[in-house]
C-alpha cells in the first residue's frame, strides 16, 4: 500500500533502513562502542580531549550527540542542514596539538572526520545486529550508503565515504596501522567505566552503569581489545550478552521510550502522521 505524506520526511524518510533502526534502545549502547573505538585514533581523540569539557560534562556531549542523530534522522530537512551547519562551523574553529611534534592541526581535518563517522556508524550497525535487530546484509549495506547523508552534514565528501559493508572492511584495514590506545585513549576508556557522579549514586553507577559500558567495551572488534591491552571475551558470550540485552529492552513499550527528552520520534510521527511510526516489520516490505 502507497502512503501519501504531506510533511517534510527530512533527509533520510520514514521508509529508510536508519528511520527504522534508529529508533531501536539498543543505539544507546552502540554509542558507548563508538566512544572506545573513537578513542584508538590518536589524533581525533586529541581533537576531543583539548577541546571539549568531555571530563566535566560527559552526559551533556552524550546527549548532544544522540541529539545530533535524533535530529538529522528524524527531523526536517531544514533542521537537520541547520544541525550540520552549527557541526562544521563548530569543527572549523577548533585545532588541536600533537604533544610529541609541536604540529598544529584542524579536527574537521577529512581523515579524522571520516574517522569518526565510520566509527560511529559501524557501531551502531555492530550493537543493532548482533543483539538481534532485523538487519540483513541487504539492509546493513543499504543503511551505510544512507549514510553518506550524515557524512555529508558534518563536511565530508560523500563520494569518499564507505557505502557498503565490503567498502566500510576495506576502510578499518587501510587505518588500522594508526590506531594506538595512547594516553587520552586509556583516559577515556578509565572515564567511561567511573564517570563522575554524586556521591549517593556511585552504587547504581556500579550496579547499572558499568555493566552497560563494559557490554559496549566487549562489543569492540579483536584489534581494539588488543590496543586496550584487555583479554577479549569469547564472542559468542558477548553476542548472548547483547541479545538478551536487546530482548529486555526492546519490551519497553516505545511509546513510553519515545516520552524522553527531546521527542524526535513523537516529532516526526505528529508531522507525517502515525504510519510513520519507526519499526522493525518495516524493513521486510
Amino acid at each position: 500500500m502507497t502512503v501519501t505524506r504531506t510533511g517534510d520526511p527530512g533527509l533520510f524518510g520514514p521508509d529508510s533502513v536508519t528511520w527504522q533502526a534508529h529508533a531501536d534502545p539498543m543505539m544507546w549502547i552502540a554509542g558507548i562502542r563508538a566512544l572506545y573505538l573513537q578513542a584508538l585514533h590518536p589524533r581525533a581523540v586529541r581533537g576531543v580531549m583539548q577541546n571539549s569539557d568531555f571530563r566535566r560534562d560527559a552526559w551533556g556531549r552524550l546527549m548532544r550527540t544522540a541529539g545530533f542523530v535524533g535530529t538529522t534522522t528524524y527531523g526536517t530537512t531544514e533542521a537537520a542542514e541547520r544541525a550540520g551547519a552549527r557541526v562544521r562551523k563548530i569543527h572549523r574553529m577548533l585545532g588541536a596539538t600533537d604533544p610529541d611534534t609541536g604540529e598544529r592541526y584542524g579536527i574537521d581535518e577529512p581523515a579524522l572526520l571520516l574517522w569518526v563517522h565510520c566509527a560511529e556508524i559501524d557501531s551502531y550497525l555492530h550493537v543493532l545486529r548482533r543483539s538481534g535487530f532485523p538487519l540483513t546484509d541487504a539492509l546493513a549495506d543499504r543503511y551505510l550508503a544512507e549514510h553518506r547523508h550524515s557524512a555529508r552534514l558534518v563536511g565530508l565528501d560523500p563520494d569518499a565515504v564507505p557505502a557498503s559493508r565490503a567498502e566500510l572492511a576495506a576502510y578499518f584495514a587501510r587505518v588500522r596501522p594508526e590506531l594506538a590506545a595512547g594516553d587520552e585513549a586509556r583516559e577515556v576508556d578509565d572515564f567511561l567505566l567511573r564517570p563522575p557522579t554524586h556521591p549517593l549514586l556511585v552504587p547504581a553507577r556500579a550496579l547499572l552503569w558499568r555493566r552497560v559500558a563494559q557490554l559496549a567495551y566487549a562489543s569492540l572488534p579483536q584489534y581494539a581489545h588488543v590496543l586496550y591491552g584487555r583479554p577479549a571475551p569469547a564472542p559468542a558470550t558477548v553476542t548472548r550478552r547483547l541479545r538478551v540485552t536487546g530482548a529486555l529492552l526492546r519490551r519497553i513499550p516505545a511509546r513510553l521510550r519515545w516520552q524522553l527528552p527531546p521527542k524526535h520520534i513523537l516529532r516526526a510521527m505528529a508531522r507525517l502522521g502515525p504510519d510513520a511510526r519507526p519499526a522493525p516489520y518495516k524493513l521486510g516490505r
